[in-house]
């Protein structure tokens, strides 16, 4: 079998990034995740943090780039959080837990006037009668 310059010219895929049709397998071909998908691997990935595990040994895992992990991590603390399908307490539980916050910041702030404003009634009541 002889050489043309043009196979000379073209290098071969090694065998290794074929597929079973002889056709080179798109190891770099952009995939879109669903919002689902993504929030499977962010559950994934806080898993596999927590035990102790690097942020490049995670990325390979999930078969996707450090670089996509961070971004989906940024996009997750968002308004349009897609983390949380896959947890008990996700975006919508996120939400949730701020409402309850702020209603009980309200509270408080009430209960604070409410022990001021009877101080200020019991300041004035021993200045009275002395």
């Amino acid at each position: 079998m002889a050489i043309t310059s043009a196979e000379a010219i073209v290098p071969q895929p090694a065998a290794a990034e074929m597929d079973e049709h002889g056709e080179q397998a798109a190891m770099a071909k952009k995939k879109r995740h669903s919002r689902a998908e993504i929030a499977t691997k962010l559950v994934q990935a806080n898993d596999l943090a927590t035990r102790g595990r690097l942020q490049s040994e995670i990325a390979r895992t999930l078969g996707v780039s450090v670089m996509t992990l961070h971004r989906w991590r940024k996009a997750s603390h968002g308004p349009q959080a897609a983390h949380g399908v896959g947890e008990p307490n996700g975006a919508g539980g996120r939400g949730n837990r701020i409402a309850e916050l702020q209603l009980e910041n309200s509270r408080l702030r009430r209960l604070v006037t409410d022990l001021l404003l009877e101080k200020i009634r019991f300041e004035e009541a021993a200045k009275l009668p002395a």
